[in-house]
């Protein structure tokens, strides 16, 4: 008679499952749960498209990431054109190339546009919100659409479908109907417009102060608290 097989328990890397053996028994799965305040992990998406301003997404990036946030980094190809006639800066394509143009900040992930496998692809992926900045007309055109031939688009139309702030960050004007009837489609799916029109009640002396006056509205629309631009007290 053969003798039974004994079994132990075995412990398990935190956040994995291990499966109940050939004897059919339930797989066991280690549960974690979010924290009651709904809190979860600080990364952000943040895509930079064509649209003049490549500054603004610049700053962006820097902001999030001074700020202990994990940034998910998008660049288009329109956004590696204006980033050269702009700034005279060359954004590589790969990850650490992107990177190393970013300044290589601690928790900067690139990601490649065409990459739509990405974790930033699915609902899944669990982030603070995104942002589109700055948002060129045909981008904002094509999330209207819900156009998901890229990764831009795929990780907006999970933003929005998973209810998470998408912030659009328009810089172009004069506007067209078009483009009026975009952000109205957006709004109404939960997207925020804000347009890269800055204020000047802050008395700004440099355009790097014009440039902060919109990433701080950009990182209050995503829920973060920022010190970048004074609160109004009348």
């Amino acid at each position: 008679m053969k003798k039974p097989r004994s079994v132990g328990r075995r412990r398990s890397a935190p956040g994995t499952a291990r499966s109940g053996g050939a004897l059919g028994g339930r797989p066991r799965k280690r549960l974690t749960t979010a924290p009651a305040d709904g809190a979860g992990p600080r990364r952000v998406v943040v895509a930079i498209t064509g649209a003049s301003g490549f500054t603004y997404g610049q700053r962006a990036v820097a902001a999030l990431a001074a700020a202990g946030v994990e940034v998910h980094l998008l660049v288009s190809e329109g956004a590696r054109q204006v980033a050269l006639r702009e700034a005279g800066l060359r954004v590589p394509r790969d990850a650490a190339g992107m990177a190393r143009a970013f300044g290589s900040p601690p928790g900067l992930v690139a990601h490649d546009l065409l990459d739509l496998g990405a974790s930033i692809a699915s609902g899944g992926f669990r982030a603070l919100g995104m942002a589109v900045v700055p948002c060129s007309g045909g981008t904002l055109g094509r999330l209207a659409a819900g156009s998901s031939e890229d990764l831009v688009g795929r990780a907006a139309e999970v933003t929005l479908k998973e209810k998470r702030p998408l912030v659009i960050v328009l810089r172009e004007t004069p506007l067209s109907l078009i483009h009026l009837e975009n952000m109205t489609r957006l709004a109404r799916a939960g997207a925020t417009i804000l347009p890269a029109a800055p204020g000047f009640y802050h008395r700004p002396t440099r355009v790097e102060h014009l440039v902060d006056f919109i990433v701080a509205r950009l990182l209050a629309a995503l829920g973060l608290e920022t010190s970048m631009l004074p609160e109004w007290t009348g």
